[in-house]
């Protein structure tokens, strides 16, 4: 199934930032409250499935079927990392936060700030919803973190894979995430992060319906006492808003 047509289809445009809410019962779309606040934030036992991919079962059909179009074109998609739970994402931040506070001799806001550069703060991770996967070329070596943008440019071990999706991921219901839009805030660009978008978008309409500034001031984990209210308030809109617009 093509994917894009899917998205066309629904009309996902109106749900921009800014725009009235979608009138669920005419529109078609997945029904208000499908997906509870602790689904949303991680801390629910959900369903997945695919060894090692770790996706909702519509997400993980729709990758296996761009596993095996790509392989045909000698391109070995590799989840690096897809389910995260809040539990290990606060373990993630923790660690970043006090090596930065603690070693490097940050501030806590500098610390949090540089944090966010690629991490979410537990709770508002896309891998939270089964959704989302990090994907390189299995088939190419690459020494070190293999997360880095430069891998994905010309020349770069996965510069073929980083094509293969730019042309193929979308027919598949895959979008690039954090795109490197130079106007776009937030996240930097992230050229190994697809979301399963027949899916995602739901679940971040429902984020949205949710006071989620009230309930991240109500969190406990270490760093967080220094969360402001203002400070969440940019984090949301820039982080978590601020993405592919095929994805809002």
């Amino acid at each position: 199934m093509k994917r894009r047509k899917f998205i066309q289809q629904t009309g996902i445009a109106s749900l921009a930032l800014g725009l009235p809410a979608v009138d669920w019962a005419n529109s078609g779309l997945r029904p208000q409250e499908l997906f509870s606040e602790a689904e949303l934030m991680g801390k629910a036992d959900i369903q997945l499935f695919g060894e090692g991919i770790q996706l909702r079962e519509e997400a993980h059909d729709s990758f296996v079927e761009m596993k095996r179009a790509a392989y045909q074109d000698g391109i070995d998609i590799k989840v690096v990392s897809s389910f995260r739970s809040y539990e290990r994402q606060r373990q993630i931040f923790e660690r970043k936060y006090i090596q930065f506070t603690d070693v490097d001799g940050l501030s806590p806001m500098e610390a949090i700030d540089k944090i966010v550069e690629y991490s979410t703060i537990p709770g508002t991770s896309r891998h939270h919803w089964g959704t989302d996967v990090d994907l390189i070329d299995g088939n190419k070596r690459a020494e070190g973190d293999v997360l880095v943008a430069e891998k994905f440019e010309a020349g770069g071990p996965f510069a073929d894979f980083k094509a293969w999706m730019d042309e193929h991921s979308e027919d598949y219901g895959f979008y690039l995430v954090y795109t490197d839009d130079p106007k776009r805030r937030g996240f930097k660009f992230e050229p190994w992060h697809y979301s399963y978008a027949p899916i995602s978008i739901s679940m971040l309409e429902e984020m949205r319906r949710i006071n989620l500034v009230r309930i991240m001031e109500k969190e406990d984990f270490e760093g967080s006492e220094h969360f402001t209210t203002g400070f969440l308030r940019n984090y949301i809109q820039d982080n978590i808003l601020d993405i592919n617009p095929s994805l809002l």
